[in-house]
């Protein structure tokens, strides 16, 4: 899904600035409906504001049974785009939005807002995002992966595309949350993912996951990404992430996991700072169901 929605997303991104994108950052991602084998995704975009060299989009996903014709919305995000020139460097958009509606000028305002508090967050934020280098003596529960960057992880040119990098956020946040519970789960939220530096063909991304928090039926995971010249061994931060699934039943409810108690300084700390963003979370997807219930 997070692959489907970059892919939209940077189509549409591409299209509107004339030339090559990459995925700057990815709003709060929460799942309010599943989607099942069988039923049909749809997954639309539009850009709402466009800043000089910067675009913001809005994505929406929808999922369909196509035996009753029931249309759900699944989740729903806000994605920040760079224009590249032919070196891959920033460039002009060369386009501007101008609302023709009072709606248009309510969505072109948000996403200018929006623009302008996560500037402010990327600066006070940090790059590591709360994740410090991970190494694997700071908590007893993480997941370590290296991957090789291959022209086909590219969309274009030799930068890697943005979606493929979600794709294996998710995989490793999974495979963590699997072999601490042992039982099957579901992503259910991503929170905003910032991507610092780009990786590029040949590059070695190395990716680490580590179990944050639990809670009764779900498990928090944050993942850190760097990127890796092996010709040279200079490393960099690309993005860190915070993922929460969520362990169902076969009835496809939640259900309980093994209990955690944090026993390091480091464990004791990443816990801590993940029961803000639980609250944060909560707040926030009680806003979306509200929100979905009024367009329903």
């Amino acid at each position: 899904m997070m692959y489907w929605i970059a892919t939209a997303g940077t189509l549409t991104a591409s299209r509107c600035a004339r030339g090559p994108v990459v995925l700057g950052a990815m709003d709060d991602l929460d799942f309010i409906h599943p989607v099942y084998l069988g039923e049909i995704v749809t997954v639309s975009s539009q850009v709402e504001y466009i800043g000089r060299a910067s675009l913001e989009l809005g994505v929406e996903v929808h999922s369909e049974n196509p035996r009753t014709g029931m249309r759900r919305r699944t989740t729903s995000s806000h994605l920040a785009f760079i224009a590249l020139d032919e070196r891959e460097r920033p460039r002009s958009v060369g386009a501007v939005i101008t609302p023709t509606s009072d709606a248009e000028a309510a969505v072109h305002a948000a996403a200018a807002a929006r623009k302008a508090a996560r500037t402010t967050r990327v600066r006070d934020a940090g790059a590591a995002g709360g994740l410090g280098r991970l190494e694997p003596e700071a908590a007893r529960r993480s997941v370590a992966l290296s991957h090789l960057i291959m022209p086909e992880d590219a969309l274009s040119g030799t930068l890697m595309f943005a979606g493929k990098v979600l794709a294996i956020l998710d995989e490793v946040a999974g495979i963590s949350a699997i072999r601490y519970c042992h039982l099957p789960t579901v992503t259910a939220s991503l929170d905003t993912v910032y991507f610092y530096h780009p990786l590029r063909i040949g590059q070695i991304a190395d990716v680490r996951a580590v179990l944050t928090h639990v809670g009764r039926s779900s498990m928090e995971v944050g993942v850190r990404v760097d990127g890796e010249d092996p010709r040279t061994g200079q490393r960099h931060h690309t993005c860190a992430a915070f993922l929460t699934m969520v362990h169902l039943d076969a009835s496809g409810r939640p259900a309980p996991v093994p209990t955690f108690t944090p026993e390091t300084p480091e464990e004791r700390r990443l816990w801590q700072e993940a029961e803000v963003r639980r609250d944060q979370r909560k707040a926030r997807i009680a806003q979306l169901r509200e929100r979905v219930g009024r367009d329903a």
